[in-house]
């Protein structure tokens, strides 16, 4: 009895799309029949023909070649399985490099199940998306490097030795370690239920780096400099309420209390809640703003819908910054640093720009007294004191 031919369907990321590659060996009916398949294109590069990987195209396949040949999925399988852990729902499109990650180092099922073990566990213990992320980030990194071994079996001196191949082979710095030592103790001690001394694991020492601040000058220069309500309006919240960009773009209509001139910020950094007062400038700026877009949820509301975009609200600060010549470093964070900064100067006490910015601990908000004038602004230098 004769054996059909096989045709494996094979996974692949080309021109921004997740596609199924239809390879087999030389056979001109097969050739013929897959050019006939409504949306197949050729891929000179692979060789093969390839069609956007989604249901609807599977089953075209499959009526095709159903009948003549076998048709090998275990490599679509296995792709599909990793991209539905690994990957969040809320994703609407996959990038390049997530795909690239996903095809080439696939977990091994014991490791891939841990992984979706770790994040239900994350988002069940009310994690913020953001550490969720980072926390996945990492433990996937590790689980990449083990290959077939399972996580669950590593022992101390593993990941100390893997610890400092990230420190020093991979050139990572102090903040993202500590992020991995964070994200690994959670597997351990949070899902396995290990003790806590077995992976006290050491830390490096964070190097203390001072925040970008602003002049009152360069702050008052950018606002005045643009001329778009909208982003004016942005800059201005960000400064008023010493704002994180997600809090800026994260605010409701209803977030505005101009009876009692307040903001609401809803759960920012720590899913905590928090009041800061309304500047009578800004709003000055809201009531006009929402006179000219009418937004109807997200007070900064994009185009199509929706709130406004981090990346959107990052730019504008870039554009400003380079539009009046202000050559510092910083993303649109520097307006909070600003704010906390310019209100220390000014002889607020530390206690309420804690409780302003949110800060858990007193320390975070002891770092604006480095870079505040306030005290070390009325000390002459030497320099000045020489008789010239």
């Amino acid at each position: 009895m004769q054996t059909k031919p096989t045709i494996l369907l094979q996974p692949y990321f080309y021109k921004g799309f997740e596609c199924i590659g239809i390879v087999f060996k030389k056979n001109n009916v097969f050739n013929d029949i897959a050019k006939s398949i409504k949306g197949v294109r050729w891929n000179d590069q692979k060789r093969s023909w390839y069609i956007v990987c989604d249901r609807s195209s599977y089953e075209l396949i499959k009526k095709a070649f159903d009948v003549i040949a076998i048709i090998d999925t275990s490599e679509l399988k296995k792709y599909l399985e990793q991209r539905r852990t690994l990957i969040p729902i809320t994703t609407d499109k996959l990038t390049s490099n997530s795909a690239k990650i996903i095809l080439q180092y696939p977990l091994e099922e014991e490791n891939l199940k841990a992984y979706a073990q770790y994040r239900d566990l994350l988002i069940l213990k009310g994690y913020s998306a953001n550490t969720i992320r980072n926390y996945c980030n990492e433990f996937h990194q590790l689980l990449r490097l083990l290959g077939k071994r399972h996580v669950e079996e590593l022992i101390k001196p593993q990941i100390l030795s893997y610890l400092l191949w990230l420190l020093e082979q991979q050139g990572c710095s102090e903040t993202k370690l500590h992020t991995t030592v964070n994200a690994i103790k959670f597997y351990f001690e949070k899902l396995l239920g290990q003790g806590v001394e077995y992976y006290d694991l050491p830390r490096p020492k964070k190097p203390l780096k001072l925040p970008s601040v602003l002049a009152e000058e360069e702050v008052l220069a950018m606002i005045q400099h643009l001329t778009n309500l909208k982003h004016r309006t942005i800059l201005m919240a960000g400064y008023a309420g010493g704002l994180r960009v997600s809090e800026i773009i994260g605010l409701k209509l209803v977030d505005i209390d101009s009876k009692r001139m307040m903001i609401h910020i809803h759960g920012a950094k720590g899913k905590k809640d928090r009041m800061v007062p309304l500047s009578k400038v800004l709003l000055e700026s809201l009531r006009e703003y929402y006179l000219a877009y009418h937004p109807r949820e997200w007070i900064f509301e994009n185009p199509q819908g929706g709130k406004y975009s981090v990346r959107s609200a990052q730019q504008i600060l870039q554009d400003a910054k380079f539009a009046v010549g202000i050559h510092k470093k910083g993303s649109i964070h520097m307006l909070r640093h600003s704010y906390a900064t310019h209100l220390m100067e000014a002889g607020t006490d530390i206690r309420i720009i804690q409780e302003l910015l949110g800060h858990n601990s007193i320390k975070t908000t002891m770092r604006y007294t480095h870079v505040s004038k306030k005290d070390i602004g009325r000390i002459e230098s030497p320099l000045d004191k020489l008789k010239w």
